[in-house]
């Protein structure tokens, strides 16, 4: 009999008594999680654990949950897109955007239920999986060519003249939603939908956030945006026609 091996998660937060909470809960799920009390050690564990999720908390004494994310997003050889869910205190909105501006997937407040935390990793995990399969019959080619913008869904790369951009999973994720819809305007919520990401809070602007990452990686001028527009009062819409 084959026992599933379990998903490995790695995570960093100074509080033992929240980690073993969160160890023992999600063991029963199927995680299996490393956990690292610091910043210093999460970073130390990344290339032992080989997770295949991060939960990071952002308030740690030492390198704090930012410098890790930082340092996440510069490592090597596909490494920098391993999907990080940051733990804020008290959900402060500055806190939220910071996270998702430096690379986080997903953000969920202190104190949270349990079960909210093991949907939001289950919604993330399934991104990067759905994202990740094998091109469907549906699907002429698996990449997408806009001017001198080239978007390859199997190998989650995006390149823009050729040089690699740098972006998270749930980044990946989101410009390709936009790019399988050119030419149409997409409100928030559709956007959200379409990533399948959890739902949209009222007054959450995480969605521009990453936007705005997006642009900076893929936009010669991300002030003056030609690739992702905003439609004021609706939501975005991906130029058809590019350079």
């Amino acid at each position: 009999m084959n026992v599933p091996t379990p998903t490995r998660l790695l995570m960093i937060e100074d509080d033992a008594r929240l980690a073993q909470m969160v160890t023992e809960y999600l063991a029963q799920s199927g995680y299996a999680v490393t956990h690292a009390p610091d910043g210093e050690k999460g970073l130390e564990e990344l290339p032992l654990v080989q997770p295949e999720l991060v939960i990071l908390d952002l308030m740690m004494p030492g390198i704090d949950g930012l410098e890790v994310c930082r340092r996440i997003r510069a490592l090597p050889n596909g490494q920098a897109r391993l999907p990080v869910l940051m733990l804020t205190a008290k959900g402060d909105p500055m806190d939220r955007i910071i996270g998702l501006e430096l690379g986080a997937d997903d953000y969920l407040p202190k104190p949270f239920e349990p079960r909210e935390l093991l949907a939001r990793i289950r919604a993330v995990l399934r991104r990067r999986g759905e994202a990740t399969s094998a091109v469907t019959t549906t699907r002429a080619t698996p990449v997408l060519r806009f001017g001198s913008l080239e978007i390859d869904r199997d190998a989650r790369t995006v390149q823009v003249a050729g040089a690699a951009c740098e972006l998270t999973s749930y980044q990946f994720d989101l410009l390709v939603a936009l790019a399988e819809r050119a030419g149409r305007v997409l409100t928030r919520d559709q956007i959200m939908e379409a990533v399948r990401g959890r739902e949209l809070e009222a007054f959450d602007r995480s969605i521009d956030v990453h936007i705005g990452r997006i642009r900076n990686a893929i936009e010669t001028d991300s002030k003056e945006p030609k690739r992702i527009l905003t439609v004021r009062g609706v939501g975005y819409v991906f130029a058809k026609q590019q350079e």
